[in-house]
Parts: structure tokens; C-alpha cells; sequence
């Protein structure tokens, strides 16, 4: 509700409110049948209200309780959802989490858990559909939060009615849905003392340690004080910025699909675009391949890097989840994968030389180098090493040390790995992961380019051999 609605009408209206919020909830995000639904039930005051009108309204519906082990009162607040839901006829069920203290605090934490665990619940149940207790005074929270964080218009929007939230939740077909986020709580509270429904109170709610709660009962109560009706106004502004990050979210979607070329983005093409543009499409970039967003400063330093940097320059920008690389005038957000235990830096002499492995072929299709990360074939072919020949090597699987030297053609020169990489195209942040098969002091192969000329002939009988690399090289 926008307003407050006074006296006995209050129940009626969040009851018709919530009436009308399923039905386009049905429209927007379920068209054809409604799923299960299932109630997130924290045994507090918005989450018992919440099951109420679901129940009221017809709805298949489960209530879901996550136990976090916070509170000395926790298996008492489980134990209270369970008797409410069995009271009600409703299935119920509860997941117990750890939670660990992180980066960003236990608040941060202990809401990761409890969406993960709410997200198995519900497929769990086969709920399509999860129904989170949050309204108006929540929405105002976040909103203040995201403003005292300096947050752009992401941030400032708060929390949608209702969206879908793999990331939380583990699952692109689930949807959250908020069908109170307009609703004061002080209406929740008449609507439940008139209907008779108990809650419980979680004691951390009043600890002013947490910034929430901060706000909720010292700064909130003033801007109540002197802006009566506040929280209405600032939700307005909230949906005003949604529907500005909507525009800025369209805008950034057209100028990614201009400047993608394959996995990368064309830096010629992104120069052309202005730095607000430029920050607002890597933004957008970034939230499509669901990694966490940038501060505004780290944006700023990388930018600055990328496009300042000269055109050889190997440049590598670190982010939490990925390593931003260039590459030919092209920028790549590259999923960052351990070292492989046969790999070392050959220009790094501070690190130990290893020994390569040695082993030979006794006529496998194929051997599998797990330290190495990936499985050799040997190939039948018209055009490889003599099979009888190879049988009787002494093979050895490495990684390049440096100065190794390839000819791929008797028509063509002897080349250092390091040209053939470049004229290949392998960005140099794969060049360390592609192994070489030696004879002796012979190069036969290497990955990524192909066999020496040296010992290949024509003719029935012969192997080609063809590096698979266990996770999928980045293409460059």
C-alpha cells in the first residue's frame, strides 16, 4: 500500500493487494500454469503474515525455514514455523547452514547461505516460485544503505517486485517474488495482531552494531520525525531509478553487441564510444557474465590500463572472479585456472626446474597427462610419424622452457614457439598451458601448432599426434 490505510480496513487491503500481486505475477513470470510456491518463513512477524495470505489465497504453497545456529533461540524459531505450518496444513521444511564469517561480514554471509539452501529447498519441492517476506521499510533500508554506500543507479533501485536470481539461488527457472514491498510495516503488525498471528523476535535486530539496524532505529525514526511519509517517497524515487538502470541496462546491452567481436570485446570499436558509455557497457558486461561488479575506482584503473597501454603490451588486470587480459587490440575476461603441476615460469629462475616426464608409446590411441591438463592422441593418419618409428622413442611430455624452435613445413624456415604462437594468434596467457613432446633433443610436437616436419612422412601406417586440453583453451 502507498498510503496507510487506518482502522479495520488494513487486513482487507493487503489481502486485496496481495490478491492482485499474484495475479500479475501469473502474467509477467508465469503464463501458463502457477508451480508450487513456497514461502521463505523466518518465524518473524512479515514472513508469518506472508504464509497467512498465501494460505488464505488458495495457493499450493510450502513454507521453507533455513536455521542459521546464530541465535541460542534458533531451534525454537524452527520449531515455532514447523507447529505454524502443520497448524495450517502446509508442507514444511528446513535446511540447517554454517555460516562463516566472510569479507564482507556476517550479514553478507549468512544471506548467501540462506538463499542457497533455500534454493535446493525449493527444488527440493518443485516450488517455481519463492515468496520472500520483504516490505516497504525493508525497501527503504536498502535504498538509504545503497545511498550511504555511494552506489549508482543499480544500487538506488532496491529490490525488484519479483525477478529471477540464479546467482542466489542456484537456479535460472526459480523466481523471487516480494509481494509486500509496498506495504508499511506497521500494517503488517495490525494486519497480524487482527488476524491473531504470533511471531517471534530475533534479538539481533536491535543490535546497532549492524548498519540495518542502525538505521532502522536510530535514523529512521528522525526522518519520520521531520519527513512524515518518507518511506513512500523515497520507494518513488527508487522506482524512478529502476526504470533510469532499465534504460541504462538497454543502452549497455546495444553498444556490447556492437563492440563483442567472438568471446572479446573490439577495443577499436570501444574507443569510439564516450567514458560514461565505456563504463556503463563493461558494467553491463560484467552483470551478463554474472561476475561481481567493479568498484567505480578499480573500473577507472583498468580503463585506464587497457586503453592506455601500448599495443604489445601484455597487459593483465585482476578482478575477484576473473584475469581481464588484451590481447591484439582486444579485451577478454578470462576465467582465472590453477597452475598445472607440471607448469613453471621458464623466464622466473627463482623457481625450481622440473624434470619433464618421460614415457613411451606403445600404440594407446591415447595417454592421458592430467599434471600437464589435457590427453595426447595418436591419431591414424596419411601424413605423421612412422608408427614402428615412434615406438621405439623415448618420449618426453614438458612445458616449454624457451628456445625450443619448430619447423611445421619443409617449405618453411625453423621458427622460435614464441612466432609461431604470435603468427597462430595464441594468447600469451595460453602459451604456458600448451605442453611439447620431445625425442631426445628432437621437438615432434607442439600443442596449439602441430608436429615437426623433421620426422613426418607420407604413408600408410602413420600417427598424428593432437593435444585435448581438459578445460577449453580462451580463444583469442
Amino acid at each position: 500500500m502507498s498510503r496507510r490505510t487506518q482502522g479495520p480496513d488494513v487486513a482487507a487491503a493487503i489481502a486485496a493487494q496481495f490478491a492482485q500481486f499474484i495475479a500479475a505475477l501469473r502474467a509477467d513470470f508465469l503464463p501458463e500454469a502457477m508451480p508450487p510456491v513456497a514461502v521463505a518463513l523466518s518465524g518473524g512477524l512479515d514472513s508469518m503474515v506472508l504464509l497467512r495470505l498465501a494460505h488464505a489465497h488458495g495457493l499450493e504453497v510450502c513454507a521453507l525455514h533455513v536455521h542459521h545456529g546464530l541465535s541460542p533461540n534458533a531451534d525454537a524459531w524452527r520449531d515455532h514455523c514447523a507447529a505454524v505450518a502443520a497448524e495450517l496444513g502446509i508442507p514444511f521444511d528446513w535446511r540447517a547452514v554454517v555460516v562463516a564469517k566472510g569479507k564482507s561480514g556476517i550479514e553478507a554471509a549468512a544471506r548467501k547461505q540462506r538463499y542457497a539452501a533455500l534454493g535446493e529447498m525449493c527444488r527440493a519441492r518443485g516450488a517455481g516460485v519463492l515468496l520472500t517476506a520483504h516490505h516497504l521499510d525493508d525497501q527503504v533500508e536498502t535504498v538509504l544503505l545503497q545511498l550511504l554506500r555511494g552506489s549508482g543507479p543499480a544500487g538506488l533501485s532496491g529490490m525488484d517486485s519479483a525477478n529471477r536470481a540464479p546467482g542466489l539461488l542456484g537456479d535460472e527457472r526459480l523466481a523471487v517474488a516480494r509481494p509486500l514491498l509496498s506495504v508499511a510495516r506497521a500494517d503488517l503488525e495490525h494486519f497480524a495482531r487482527e488476524q491473531g498471528i504470533a511471531w517471534v523476535e530475533d534479538e539481533s535486530n536491535a543490535d546497532p552494531r549492524y548498519a540495518r539496524n542502525a538505521l532502522r532505529h536510530q535514523v529512521m525514526p528522525a526522518l519520520a520525525a521531520a519527513f512524515p511519509g518518507y518511506q513512500q517517497r523515497i520507494a518513488r524515487s527508487s522506482a524512478h531509478t529502476r526504470s533510469a538502470q532499465r534504460l541504462l541496462d538497454e543502452l549497455g546491452e546495444q553498444d556490447l553487441h556492437a563492440c563483442l567481436a567472438g568471446d572479446g570485446l573490439d577495443l577499436v570499436r570501444v574507443r569510439v564510444l564516450s567514458r560514461d558509455r565505456i563504463d556503463n557497457m563493461l558494467r553491463h558486461w560484467f552483470a551478463v557474465r554474472r561476475l561481481a561488479m567493479p568498484s567505480t575506482a578499480w573500473l577507472a584503473q583498468m580503463v585506464a590500463q587497457i586503453l592506455s597501454a601500448r599495443d604489445d603490451a601484455q597487459v593483465l588486470v585482476e578482478h575477484p572472479d576473473v584475469d581481464v587480459r588484451r590481447h591484439r587490440d582486444h579485451l577478454f575476461l578470462v576465467p582465472r585456472r590453477p597452475d598445472l603441476p607440471g607448469m613453471r615460469d621458464p623466464e622466473d629462475a627463482g623457481i625450481i626446474d622440473k624434470h619433464a616426464h618421460a614415457f613411451h608409446w606403445n600404440g594407446e590411441t591415447s595417454i592421458a597427462f592430467p599434471d600437464y591438463g589435457g590427453v595426447l592422441h595418436f591419431d591414424p593418419a596419411e601424413h605423421g610419424f612412422d608408427a614402428a618409428w615412434l615406438r621405439g622413442q623415448g618420449l618426453e611430455i614438458d612445458f616449454r622452457k624457451g628456445g625450443e624452435r619448430l619447423r611445421l613445413a619443409h617449405n618453411r624456415p625453423s621458427r622460435p614457439l614464441k612466432m609461431h604462437y604470435q603468427a597462430s594468434g595464441i594468447p600469451a596467457w595460453e602459451r604456458g598451458r600448451l605442453p611439447i613432446v620431445n625425442a631426445g633433443f628432437d621437438l615432434l610436437f607442439a600443442a596449439g601448432l602441430g608436429m615437426d616436419c623433421r620426422h613426418v612422412t607420407d604413408g600408410p601406417g602413420r600417427i598424428a599426434l593432437r593435444w585435448e586440453s581438459a578445460t577449453p583453451a580462451i580463444p583469442g
